[in-house]
């Protein structure tokens, strides 16, 4: 059952679950293929069950790696997906994260600078020194919201967005996001489950905001946490 924060023209924000695809190869089951199930129903509903086997437009705008969750926003026309896909090219979008990261950060607020590289063939991305042809900067902003024995609650602010950023770069410093073993985490996250694509990390996208591509008004959308946060919140 996809959870709808907003549905409004050729809008549709949804608060991702972890542990599922964005997109993924046909016959994979992923988020895309089960928003453009819904727009199926939906018109199967309205126009009688003849209209599912008509064309479904569906633009992906941007996009979470499968353990994270929270907010994502797709387009359902060709005009407002490039209108909205402008917005995230200009960065004019405004995004915001929640991270519970192991450790204690120890400064209230902050910026984190790197030059990351993304491993050819690999969903991995590494540090790289500066001057390395290889490695993109990335730069992200922090605050501390909480600190804890289990370790630190962050906001962050994405100033760029590369591969994997906050999750490198937090692991980068010794503070892997919660559960985040691909990047060294040591902590669990949430009930053990065997099948480690299917586990979350506690890192959450809980506020999207964008103008609408067809009234030009601002929309902001927070997106609220799963249960498995009550486990460090």
């Amino acid at each position: 059952m996809l959870e709808i924060l907003y549905d409004d023209g050729p809008c549709l924000v949804l608060n991702k679950p972890s542990g599922l695809l964005t997109q993924a190869p046909r016959g994979i089951d992923s988020l895309e293929v089960q928003v453009r199930q819904f727009y199926l129903e939906r018109r199967a509903a309205e126009y009688g069950p003849d209209s599912r086997d008509a064309g479904i437009y569906l633009a992906t705008i941007h996009r979470l790696d499968r353990p994270v969750s929270g907010a994502i926003l797709f387009a359902r026309n060709l005009r407002a997906a490039q209108r909205l896909a402008a917005q995230f090219e200009q960065r004019t979008v405004s995004k915001s994260y929640w991270a519970f990261v192991e450790g204690q950060v120890e400064a209230d607020e902050g910026t984190w600078t790197d030059h990351l590289h993304k491993r050819h063939g690999m969903a991995q991305a590494i540090v790289v020194p500066a001057d390395d042809p290889r490695g993109k900067i990335a730069i992200l902003h922090y605050r501390v919201m909480a600190r804890t024995p289990l370790g630190t609650q962050l906001e962050i602010e994405l100033e760029t967005g590369r591969t994997h950023q906050i999750r490198v770069q937090a692991a980068s410093r010794g503070h892997a996001v919660l559960g985040d073993s691909q990047y060294g985490s040591t902590s669990s996250f949430g009930p053990h489950l065997e099948d480690e694509r299917l586990r979350p990390i506690a890192l959450h996208a809980r506020t999207l905001g964008f103008r609408h591509p067809m009234r030009d008004e601002q929309v902001v959308i927070t997106a609220p946490l799963p249960k498995v946060w009550a486990s460090v919140t």
